[in-house]
């Protein structure tokens, strides 16, 4: 299978290092009006602090980074487990680059313009966690595989694979693309909707001269959105499917390589993937066929995790085992205070995500960077554009207009997307130096 034949550096070093040589300017509101015309090489080298900066404003912890990124690589090579983090989730290469230096098989995107940006940074080896369906895409896929990269990506109904199949012919004779069949579940997003389907599927890529069936492909968290018995109990269902259907394309003969790959596994129910489908794993000679059997989870969220969402539902805080830890922040100001118990701050929808749970007050102090006391009681009730609506008890607790609160976030997937430079602090017993600025690419 070519997606095993990939060498070279996963990240181009000169791309990464052009990153270096951005000059600040007001295309990116995390840099302090005094750099712009600044290299962010220049900048960094002068030792900035959370201080220099302003609000509103998000940060990530270098510490926690590290964290996150060594434990989830350490954990899957305890289990044999290969990973190919969503990329989507940061859309940041220097991310990419340290994941990938961790060991990661490859990186995992979403969609075509995502795919560029991986092939603008060096990443030869790519997952594309959707189907290829834009005639423009497919080209461009296929110009790509004769170049010497592997994009595998997914086909969840026939008239996919015949689509596929039609511009490969008309465009690109000689090339062979590999894909996975993609298994859904009821409710669920995409994958055909049933293992009868699946097999379908499967047999028409086996059909189809210049596609190539290299495993199965599925997402259990479209499934459930808790750690509940009954969500559990799905994503458990779900995933026993997947490994019966793994097991029909093996007894068929339908997968067309020696080595396959299962992939499924986001941020919330990994180890319930391992668990159920980590037995399918096998090496060369010990299976049906003497195939090697592989299990990619694709995991993103992870790198920089959350104080919400992601800390109530992920395997390693609902095992108590080593949890991550949230590897960013909000910083927003308090620019008014209309009503007693009410205070208007400077962040809103455009700097902070909210869909899967509004910020959470923290702690606050009279300027960024200064030391903070905690903000007990206090919560966010509504967010507008561009402001926070902070509700606290005037009794009890002090807040002044020009006031900073650190806010907890939940959901890193909607939190870079707002930010083209995000600055990373050292995090090391609280060193508030920025050692970083990520660049993403939404």
């Amino acid at each position: 299978m070519a997606s095993t034949t990939v060498d070279g550096e996963p990240i181009s070093a000169e791309a990464l290092a052009r990153l270096d040589d951005a000059v600040l300017d007001w295309r990116f509101k995390a840099a302090p009006a005094e750099a712009s015309g600044q290299t962010v090489r220049d900048f960094l080298d002068s030792a900035p602090r959370l201080s220099s900066l302003q609000t509103p404003l998000l940060t990530l912890n270098a510490v926690a980074l590290r964290h996150n990124m060594d434990r989830l690589a350490s954990w899957c090579a305890e289990h044999e487990v290969l990973l190919a983090p969503h990329g989507k989730t940061t859309m940041a290469p220097q991310l990419w680059s340290e994941q990938l230096n961790r060991g990661a098989w490859g990186i995992s995107l979403a969609n075509f313009a995502q795919l560029q940006v991986a092939r603008a940074f060096g990443v030869r080896r790519l997952q594309l966690a959707n189907s290829l369906t834009d005639p423009r895409a497919v080209d461009w896929v296929a110009g790509e595989s004769e170049r010497g990269c592997s994009i595998l990506s997914w086909v969840d109904s026939v008239q996919t694979v015949q689509l596929l199949a039609r511009t490969l012919e008309a465009g690109h004779p000689d090339v062979v693309l590999d894909v996975l069949v993609e298994l859904g579940g009821e409710g669920g997003r995409t994958g055909a909707r049933s293992g009868v389907a699946a097999l379908e599927v499967a047999r028409a890529v086996a059909g189809a001269d210049q596609l190539r069936l290299v495993g199965v492909s599925g997402y259990e968290g479209s499934l459930a959105h808790t750690a509940s018995d009954d969500s559990l109990t799905k994503v458990n269902e779900y995933l026993l499917a997947l490994k019966s259907l793994h097991g029909e394309l093996l007894a068929d003969g339908l997968y067309d390589v020696a080595d396959v790959l299962l992939s499924a596994g986001g941020s919330a129910y990994f180890d319930t993937v391992v668990d159920i489908l980590g037995p399918c794993i096998t090496r060369a000679g010990s299976s049906v066929g003497g195939r090697r059997v592989d299990l990619l989870i694709r995991s993103g969220a992870y790198v920089i995790h959350d104080d919400g969402f992601y800390r109530q539902i992920s395997p390693f805080s609902r095992h108590g085992s080593n949890p991550f830890l949230a590897a960013m922040v909000g910083w927003a100001r308090v620019v008014s205070q209309p009503e007693p118990g009410l205070a208007i701050l400077d962040a809103g929808k455009r700097d902070l995500p909210v869909d899967e749970g509004l910020p959470q007050p923290q702690a606050i102090g009279p300027v960024l960077g200064a030391p903070m006391t905690p903000l007990d009681g206090a919560a966010i009730t509504a967010v507008n554009d561009q402001h926070c609506y902070l509700r606290f008890d005037d009794g009890t607790g002090t807040v002044n207009i020009g006031d900073v609160v650190r806010l907890g976030l939940s959901h890193p997937c909607t939190a870079m997307d707002k930010w083209a430079l995000i600055p990373v602090l050292a995090g090391v017993d609280g060193d508030q130096t920025v050692v970083d600025l990520i660049r993403t690419f939404f």
